[in-house]
């Protein structure tokens, strides 16, 4: 038997080391099939609990601060108005928000999480949570806070080359 070349050796995962190189280019391909495996996983962690794919973040959005407007919560989730308009309209039919005047100014409509809205935000939670410990399977916890650190630096590199100038 003779040496392994560089290619066929083998890291401490047990792949190959080739298998795990990531040209600079296939970032953007890599990383949009990474956040739709996540979201798939995510959805299907949610769909027991009468959940669909994006409604958690507009629950979340809510948790944080109830009583948005429509457009508030698109320009926060990062989808256009008509797509926030259905998907109110959708989850106000499944019980989980409600749409109301606002106090204030009776022009506006404000979109408040219900009872059974919030009794959802515990499994959103866990949902988050299993997804995240199949993403993470088998790093270190120094790996996930680099990833993250990463993943951050990037987000934040993108929004502010979309900014006005």
């Amino acid at each position: 038997m003779g040496k392994k070349s560089k290619a066929e050796k083998k890291g401490k995962n047990g792949r190959k080391k080739d298998e795990l190189a990531v040209e600079p280019h296939d970032l953007a391909s890599v990383l949009v099939q990474a956040a739709r495996s996540m979201r798939t996983v995510l959805s299907r962690n949610l769909v027991e609990s009468g959940l669909y794919a994006g409604q958690d973040g507009v629950m979340l959005a809510l948790a944080e601060t109830d009583g948005l407007t429509a457009g508030a919560l698109a320009a926060k989730l990062g989808v256009k108005a008509p797509t926030m308009t259905r998907t109110i309209g959708r989850m106000e039919a499944q019980g989980f928000l409600e749409r109301r005047p606002d106090e204030e100014d009776a022009r506006l409509t404000k979109v408040y999480l219900t009872v059974p809205g919030r009794e959802r935000l515990q499994t959103i939670a866990e949902a988050g949570q299993h997804s995240e410990k199949l993403a993470t399977r088998g790093l270190t916890d120094k790996q996930v806070r680099t990833l993250l650190k990463l993943l951050r630096a990037v987000d934040s590199n993108l929004q502010a080359a979309r900014a006005p100038d």
